[in-house]
C-alpha cells in the first residue's frame, strides 16, 4: 500500500514551495487525492520520490549527458532493486542480509512479485531427458556459458508458451529458464532441487557449510540495477521477444571480460600470485607496468558503484572465512586474503563480487567455471525481473546516438 504525504511534506521533499508543488499537479507532473477524512489534498510518496530524482537527474543532465551510459544518470525508471550509499536492496529489502538465510528461488519470488509457490507450482521443464543427456553430452568439454548460450535456444523450442503475456505464464517460463540454464552451466541432468543444491550436486559439494555458500552466492549475485547485462536483456524485452531470447541476450554480455567474465582472469591472478611468491611485489610490479586506464589492472578490486567495498564481496568473504576449516581450506584463504591486504595497501581498491566468487571457486575447489556459473545462474533471476518490468512497460528501448563524424552537407 502507498505512503501518503502532505502538500507540506511532499513539497519538502522536493525542495520547493507549495504553490510551485500546486502547479505541478496543474501541469500534470503529480497528482493528489483528496484525504479520505477531511479536505487537505494528499501525495502518494512514491510520485513524490521519483519526481525528486527526475529533478535532480535534470540538474546533473547538462553537465555529464555524454556518460548517460558510462556510468551517467539513470536512463529507465525500475521498482526493482536500488544501489544506494553502499547498500544493494531488492524491492526495498536489503540483499546482503537476504543472502544470510534465503535460497535463490526466495530471491526471484521476490523480484518477480510472486509466491515461492510459483517454483512448486511450475511444470517440469517439457524436454525429454534422453534428448537432455544427449545435448549435455555433446556439450560437456565446453565452458559453462558456451553450453548455456547453445542450450538455452535449443531448449526454448520445447517450451510451449514462449510468448504468452499473461503473469502465470510468464512464471512458468521464468521458472524453467532458471533450471535449465542451471543444468547447463553446471552440466547436469535437469531437476526440481532447489537451485544451490543443483550446482552442489553437479559440482561434488557435499558438505553443508560450503553448500550454503552457493547459496549465499547466488542471491547476492540476483540482480544489480541497469549493469551492461541487464541493459541488454530489457532492450531484447521491449522488442517483444520472449524471456529465453532476452536471458540468451543477457548471458552473451555477462561473459565478456568487462563483465561476469572477469572473475576468469581473477582466477588468472591467483595463480599467478601463486606463481610468484611474493605478493607483495607482484602486486607493484603488475601496477608499475600496467596501463592506468585499463580497468583489469588488477581484476576483482574496485566498484564504481561501491567507493567503501563492495557489500557482495564483503559478506561472502566474511562467510568463507567462517566456513574454511580444513588445513588445506585455511591455507588457500590465506593466500586470497594476501592479496587483498596487498591490492588494499597498494591502491586502496577493496574487493568486488567477481573476486569473492573466484574466491569461493578456489577454497572449495569447484570446477574451472563455477565463479562464472554461480554469477550467471543468480544474476538469471534478475534478468527475468527486468524482463517482465519491461514488458509491462510496453515502449520500445531505442536510444539516439550524438553524431561526431563528418558532415557531407558542410560548406
Amino acid at each position: 500500500m502507498s505512503t501518503y504525504l502532505t502538500a507540506a511534506e511532499a513539497a519538502a521533499a522536493l525542495g520547493v514551495s507549495v504553490p510551485t508543488l500546486y502547479a505541478y499537479v496543474s501541469r500534470g507532473m503529480l497528482r493528489s487525492a483528496p484525504e479520505s477524512a477531511g479536505k487537505r489534498r494528499l501525495y502518494a510518496a512514491d510520485e513524490v520520490r521519483r519526481l525528486a530524482r527526475r529533478k535532480a537527474d535534470g540538474k546533473r543532465a547538462g553537465k555529464v549527458a555524454q556518460k548517460v551510459l558510462d556510468w551517467g544518470v539513470p536512463v529507465l525508471e525500475s521498482r526493482i532493486t536500488l544501489i544506494a550509499q553502499g547498500r544493494l536492496l531488492y524491492r526495498g529489502r536489503d540483499a546482503i542480509e537476504l543472502a544470510r538465510t534465503a535460497t535463490l528461488e526466495e530471491a526471484a519470488a521476490l523480484l518477480w512479485e510472486c509466491a515461492r509457490a510459483c517454483f512448486d507450482d511450475a511444470p517440469d521443464a517439457p524436454i525429454a531427458s534422453s534428448a537432455w543427456h544427449t545435448w549435455i553430452k555433446q556439450m560437456r568439454a565446453s565452458a559453462p556459458h558456451e553450453r548455456a548460450l547453445v542450450m538455452l535456444p535449443v531448449a526454448a523450442a520445447q517450451m510451449p508458451r514462449l510468448y504468452a503475456s499473461g503473469k502465470p505464464a510468464q512464471l512458468d517460463t521464468a521458472v524453467t529458464v532458471l533450471r535449465v540454464l542451471a543444468a547447463a552451466l553446471a552440466a547436469a541432468p535437469l531437476s526440481r532441487e532447489p537451485l544451490h543444491r543443483q550446482l552442489a550436486a553437479a559440482w561434488g559439494v557435499s558438505q553443508r557449510r560450503h553448500v550454503d555458500l552457493l547459496r549465499a552466492a547466488l542471491v547476492v549475485c540476483a540482480d544489480h540495477e541497469l549493469n551492461a547485462s541487464t541493459f541488454t536483456v530489457r532492450c531484447i524485452a521491449s522488442t517483444g521477444m520472449h524471456l529465453v531470447g532476452a536471458v540468451t541476450g543477457g548471458l552473451a554480455a555477462l561473459a565478456g571480460p568487462r563483465h561476469c567474465g572477469e572473475t576468469m582472469l581473477v582466477t588468472a591472478l591467483f595463480h599467478e600470485a601463486q606463481e610468484a611468491g611474493d605478493v607483495d611485489r607482484y602486486v607493484a610490479a603488475r601496477l608499475a607496468r600496467a596501463d592506468v586506464q585499463q580497468r583489469t589492472i588488477l581484476p576483482g578490486f574496485g566498484h564504481m558503484l561501491y567507493p567503501n567495498g563492495d557489500p557482495r564481496a564483503a559478506v561472502l568473504l566474511d562467510m568463507l572465512a567462517g566456513h574454511a576449516t580444513t588445513r588445506a581450506e585455511r591455507q588457500a584463504l590465506a593466500q586470497i586474503d594476501s592479496i587483498v591486504r596487498a591490492a588494499n595497501d597498494a591502491t586502496g581498491l577493496a574487493p568486488t563480487v567477481d573476486f569473492a566468487l573466484s574466491a569461493l571457486e578456489r577454497v572449495l575447489k569447484l570446477p574451472a567455471g563455477a565463479a562464472f556459473s554461480l554469477f550467471a545462474l543468480g544474476r538469471a533471476a534478475g534478468w527475468i525481473a527486468h524482463a517482465m518490468e519491461q514488458i509491462e512497460d510496453g515502449r520500445l528501448i531505442r536510444p539516439r546516438a550524438r553524431y561526431i563524424g563528418p558532415d557531407e552537407s558542410a560548406p
